[in-house]
């Protein structure tokens, strides 16, 4: 009996399912990253908008009347907490390579000593406020970068 014919038929039953099987996960990687790649996308932006958020209501908070100093301390932590920021930082810490966790963290500290800030009566637009402002507009302009690089989408070139 000649051999030759079912090992070759074998063979290339093999080759064909060994390739099969490589393509399949081939394409179940690039699916996982892909998701990971949008997962990741959701979490910067519910972070960033929650950042902006919070900066809004804490000056917001800021510009008005307080009868008392203690009124407006929990008035402009109140306004912090309300906006979700807390759990958009979770998950930033959870699902975020290193650098930008560091980033992002360095923007939510920046923007917490701007509310600290508000809380002990510093006035919007004072001596006090400018440096306070400048240091989150850069550490918000790094961890938009860093979030744009790790998303694969190329720097603005206008922060």
């Amino acid at each position: 009996m000649d051999w030759m014919p079912l090992l070759s038929t074998l063979t290339g039953a093999v080759i064909g399912i060994a390739a099969t099987l490589v393509a399949d996960r081939n394409r179940w990687r690039r699916e996982e990253s892909r998701h990971a790649l949008e997962v990741r996308r959701e979490v910067y932006t519910q972070f960033v908008s929650a950042l902006k958020a919070a900066g809004e209501e804490i000056r917001a908070v800021a510009l008005g009347d307080h009868l008392t100093e203690s009124a407006r301390d929990a008035a402009v932590r109140e306004a912090f907490r309300s906006t979700g920021l807390y759990t958009a930082s979770e998950r930033l810490w959870l699902v975020g390579p290193p650098q930008v966790v560091a980033a992002g963290n360095e923007a939510f500290l920046s923007l917490r000593r701007i509310r600290d800030a508000y809380a002990a009566g510093a006035a919007v637009g004072s001596a006090e406020d400018a440096p306070l402002i400048a240091q989150r507009r850069s550490a918000m302009g790094r961890m938009r970068g860093l979030m744009r690089e790790d998303l694969g989408i190329g720097p603005l070139g206008i922060e």
